[in-house]
């Protein structure tokens, strides 16, 4: 089959048709027609944001042999376990967008100042939309830090557009990296989807990952719907309970149009349970406004979720940029 797709050429998969990649099957539909999109744009309230949030940027240890997770902000998350530093979907730059004077400005500073982090042996990036997929911050950790990349089939070519030597690997779901000695980096499925402009959706693959490291399994989610929940019972099955989930709990009003892309808290519980997790972080809230909840909804409708289900409610916290924890 001929394609025009820019990313990625390889064989037809139960998810790729030759052309475009697909979520798992049976589960809803993320892509949303120009009529949807004008719709919530007519109806979408003055939701306000605050302009800045104060945050006083952290400098964290070089290794740990623990677990310990420090929140730099919206997906970027540093994982520093069994002497390994690894960055999730990382963004520095004051706009998730193509363009430096338009589009999502964040209103929380990074935890970690760019030059204060320790040696990153490894990004997880999820996918290609512009709050995951920042080309400078790739560019400053390339020249500093000269980390591996892993990430979803057909990433790759819009890294290395920009940043030839970088040294990106990718796969499908379920291909597994070994990122060091005893270490291991699994990309799973995650129901959303990737564009980087009008003319490319779904032409790379999107997904989240599960990190073996330290002895512990840490599930880093990306972006996703819960859809049917099937992805995440599956992923108990397949790589047992999981010990931290890193679940995204913003940027999911109006429910008609996100659902099936976004997971809300109560949805990110769910994975929770669904994965037999000991603990969660919850991320991908309060750093860009993308959709219509207020800034802290989040977080409370994260507690208020944890209280109506009777959870302990340390077992799943949202966290702030310049937060850090620790698990035993």
């Amino acid at each position: 089959m001929s394609s025009n797709n820019r990313y990625y050429h390889g064989p037809v998969t139960s998810h790729f048709d030759g052309h475009r990649f697909q979520n798992v099957e049976g589960e809803p539909e993320t892509d949303r027609s120009l009529r949807e999109i004008f719709r919530w744009y007519r109806t979408a309230p003055k939701t306000p944001w605050p302009k800045h949030v104060p945050v006083s940027p952290i400098v964290p240890a070089a290794r740990v042999e623990g677990l310990r997770i420090t929140m730099v902000g919206h997906a970027s998350v540093l994982i520093q376990t069994g002497g390994l530093n690894i960055l999730t979907d990382p963004v520095w730059s004051n706009r998730a967008s193509p363009i430096a004077f338009a589009g999502p400005r964040r209103v929380t500073a990074p935890g970690i100042a760019m030059d204060d982090l320790p040696p990153i042996d490894a990004i997880l990036l999820s996918h290609n939309h512009y709050d995951h997929l920042d080309i400078a911050t790739l560019r400053a950790l390339h020249a500093r830090h000269d980390p591996r990349i892993i990430t979803p089939l057909g990433n790759d070519s819009i890294i290395h557009r920009h940043i030839p030597n970088a040294r990106v690997e990718t796969g499908d779901w379920f291909d597994r990296f070994e990122i060091a000695e005893g270490a291991q980096a699994h990309i799973v499925p995650a129901l959303h989807w990737s564009s980087r402009g009008p003319r490319d959706r779904r032409m790379a693959l999107w997904g989240g990952f599960m990190v073996r490291a330290g002895g512990r399994l840490v599930y880093f989610a990306g972006d996703t719907g819960y859809g049917t929940g099937a992805i995440f019972r599956d992923l108990r099955a397949r790589f047992g309970p999981v010990d931290l989930a890193l679940l995204p709990i913003g940027a999911y009003d109006p429910r008609w149009f996100m659902a099936a892309q976004h997971t809300d808290p109560e949805d990110a519980i769910q994975i929770m349970v669904d994965l037999d997790a000991q603990a969660a972080i919850g991320m991908h809230w309060g750093t860009f406004k993308l959709t219509d909840e207020h800034w802290e909804d989040p977080a409370l409708r994260l507690a208020a979720g944890m209280k109506a289900r009777g959870i302990e409610a340390g077992k799943f916290v949202a966290m702030r940029p310049a937060e850090t924890k620790e698990f035993g």
